[in-house]
């Protein structure tokens, strides 16, 4: 009779080969249910988009839309398309910077609605559809601040084994980076989501997202002194 050692070791075994089974066809499947999604969500934000634009254009001058260098998948570089927050040419004289919250001097009126409510990222479902993104995954920093959080962060690079999001389980429980602490922590939810990525987490981070924007729950905000990585 088998000893109750070998039986759990089998179970344990045959748990495995499910699980990981399991994960192939999710990973595989993942990226057409990612565009279909996309295709819908961008048809139905449509008329959201079209106001958000005019918002933009009717209150400050320069483009609609904003894009922008991030890093991606594999560590390839795209551009990131996002409504107009910043006042044009915020920038240009300084470069790349750490942004200050709320009270960035560069952000718009209309740009700081936006950001509370999200809706400036709406764009980013045309970075879905073009296979750039997903709608969930880490969410994609610029290359100036991912080299210098390589040699900061532990497990930072771990982040790139999967495409960015527009949403994720960090963004859902941590909101904006303000500190290195806070993108410390930010990468351990990453890197637990990237080990536990499937159906039933997707779910629960879209749900948790759903309720970010429509219930319009502030973000955390950091104890600590500090500014928000990223620009745009």
């Amino acid at each position: 009779m088998p000893e109750p050692a070998s039986i759990t070791l089998f179970s344990t075994a045959c748990l495995g080969l499910v699980v990981r089974a399991l994960q192939r066809r999710y990973r595989a499947v993942r990226p057409y249910v990612d565009w279909v999604a996309a295709f819908v969500l961008f048809v139905l934000a449509s008329p959201a988009m079209l106001f958000c634009a005019m918002l933009v254009k009717l209150t400050s001058r320069g483009p609609v839309l904003y894009t922008q260098e991030r890093v991606g998948q594999f560590e390839r570089v795209f551009r990131i398309i996002k409504f107009r927050t910043m006042y044009d040419g915020a920038e240009s004289e300084t470069g790349p910077v750490w942004a200050s919250g709320d009270a960035d001097p560069r952000v718009t009126p209309v740009g700081r609605v936006l950001r509370r409510l999200h809706l400036d990222e709406l764009p980013q479902l045309i970075n879905v559809l073009r296979g750039e993104m997903s709608l969930i995954g880490p969410r994609p920093e610029r290359p100036h601040f991912v080299a210098m959080l390589r040699e900061q962060v532990r497990d930072y690079g771990k982040r790139f084994a999967v495409k960015p999001g527009i949403t994720g389980l960090a963004q859902v429980k941590l909101g904006y980076d303000r500190t290195l602490r806070d993108v410390r922590r930010k990468v351990k939810y990453d890197c637990m989501y990237i080990r536990r990525m499937c159906w039933w987490v997707d779910f629960l981070i879209i749900s948790g997202t759903a309720a970010r924007v429509l219930l319009g729950r502030r973000e955390r905000r950091s104890k600590r002194a500090g500014g928000t990585l990223g620009a745009q």
